[in-house]
């Protein structure tokens, strides 16, 4: 079941059926999906695939998803998941352009990969960020992600293929509350 955690700043909660429509805002922003690496899809597919969240993917267990959340609004979203991208399971994150800046990519980077290493017992995690997207390699860069090669698309744009260790006990990162 995917915790709820939090950081300094962001509560990563699993999400509820109320947040479809932000979800799906998100991931139909031309930017957005230009920086994921994404072509831009038609609303009723980001739909389905919001409902599979909640009816498959949480249920099943198959991954950890949550929305991100700053002082109760809607800023992002986040997954860490096992993928054919990379041989090992992949940190996928997407925020609101509005909150583009200011550091929060960094602290949502930073409490996946201590959920990774305290809750999954992973040792290492991957990214897969676009070529063009220079700040999110900087970030990237200073939080100690590795370039593994580079993957050419159909369309020749390259995607960066990134590791990075995790870190044990880093409890002092990220506060998961207490069950109950």
């Amino acid at each position: 079941m995917t915790p709820e955690l939090h950081t300094a700043r962001l509560r990563f909660r699993p999400y509820r059926p109320e947040d479809e429509d932000r979800f799906v805002t998100l991931l139909r922003d031309e930017e957005v999906c230009r920086w994921m690496g994404q072509d831009l899809v038609p609303e009723p597919e980001i739909r389905t695939l919001f409902r599979s969240i909640l009816n498959e993917v949480y249920p099943q267990g198959l991954f950890d998803v949550w929305g991100l959340w700053l002082d109760g609004l809607y800023v992002g979203h986040a997954e860490v998941k096992k993928t054919g991208n990379v041989p090992g399971h992949e940190l996928v994150t997407a925020l609101v352009p509005g909150h583009w800046g200011r550091g929060l990519g960094r602290e949502v980077v930073t409490g996946l990969l201590v959920h990774a290493a305290d809750n999954l017992g992973l040792t290492e995690a991957w990214g897969m960020v676009g070529a063009e997207n220079t700040a999110s390699l900087a970030m990237c860069e200073r939080l100690g992600f590795r370039h593994v090669r580079d993957v050419v698309g159909d369309d020749g744009t390259v995607t960066k293929m990134l590791v990075v260790p995790t870190v044990r006990g880093a409890t002092s990162q990220l506060e998961t509350p207490p069950r109950g």
